[in-house]
């Protein structure tokens, strides 16, 4: 007898697709396995996981995770929907579309911090969306965005994250150069203002003006906090003009 079409097709090669097998080491749980990959991705990025590496530090050998987990793509989504569940989004109901939105891209960008991996590996791993943590986290999106009125809503929550995302992985990857120098990023950005500010010095509109270059070497978390702020408020400023005209009047005020 001919093998049927479907056998014949190559799997779709994610975790999510297909059926998790029953653990034969109970000792050795997915679970288990997952966690400790976020500790060592989080210590040293993802160059530094392997399988091999993982399992010497789970005392087991890499051919008992593959029972588990069967390759390191899979990991990854794996790793990314374990994160995905510390991502709050508040209610659907929620008297203020603006404020709901600014406190769930505050909640992924501090989400991003903590695990500077995650922006990476969601540009990169195309099918990490499909875990139930992160369609979880999608859903409520969904329907905040929904009862706020906007006619697509899949369409404001891409221009919201692509702007959260791109924000928080270039924060990510400055906070992970500070680290690797061993310095405060205060004392970090005080040694490299110098010269910053040179390079800057003939370009008139580069200019570092002076209360950035106190505030950068005092309080550099404030201003972070600012410039994502602010781009927020921008980005969130747009998206109301898409609002049915009958919505936009019950809008707030914006204020940066």
């Amino acid at each position: 007898m001919s093998r049927s079409k479907t056998t014949d097709k190559n799997p779709i090669p994610s975790v999510w697709a297909r059926e998790q097998r029953r653990a034969d080491q109970p000792a050795l749980s997915r679970d288990a396995i997952v966690r400790e990959a976020i500790a060592m991705l989080d210590a040293d990025g993802i160059e530094a996981l392997s399988m091999r590496k993982l399992g010497a530090r789970l005392n087991a050998g890499a051919t008992s995770l593959y029972r588990h987990v069967a390759t390191k793509d899979e990991l990854m989504e794996l790793a990314v929907d374990e994160v995905a569940a510390e991502i709050h989004v508040p209610p659907a109901d929620s008297p203020d579309w603006r404020a709901a939105v600014t406190a769930a891209a505050e909640s992924f960008r501090t989400t991003a911090l903590r695990h500077p991996w995650l922006t990476l590996v969601l540009g990169q791993a195309g099918l990490a969306y499909l875990g139930p943590n992160y369609m979880s986290f999608s859903e409520r999106l969904a329907a905040l965005f929904t009862a706020a009125g906007f006619p697509e809503p899949s369409r404001a929550i891409e221009t919201v994250f692509s702007y959260v995302m791109g924000m928080s992985n270039a924060e990510a990857a400055w906070l992970t150069t500070v680290a690797r120098s061993g310095e405060t990023e205060a004392d970090f950005i005080a040694r490299l203002m110098p010269a910053a500010q040179r390079a800057a010095a003939d370009h008139t509109h580069l200019a570092i003006p002076h209360t950035e270059v106190e505030e950068a070497t005092t309080d550099p978390v404030a201003l972070r906090d600012t410039k994502f702020a602010y781009g927020l408020e921008v980005v969130l400023d747009g998206l109301a003009l898409r609002l049915p005209k009958s919505e936009q009047g019950n809008q707030p005020s914006a204020g940066v």
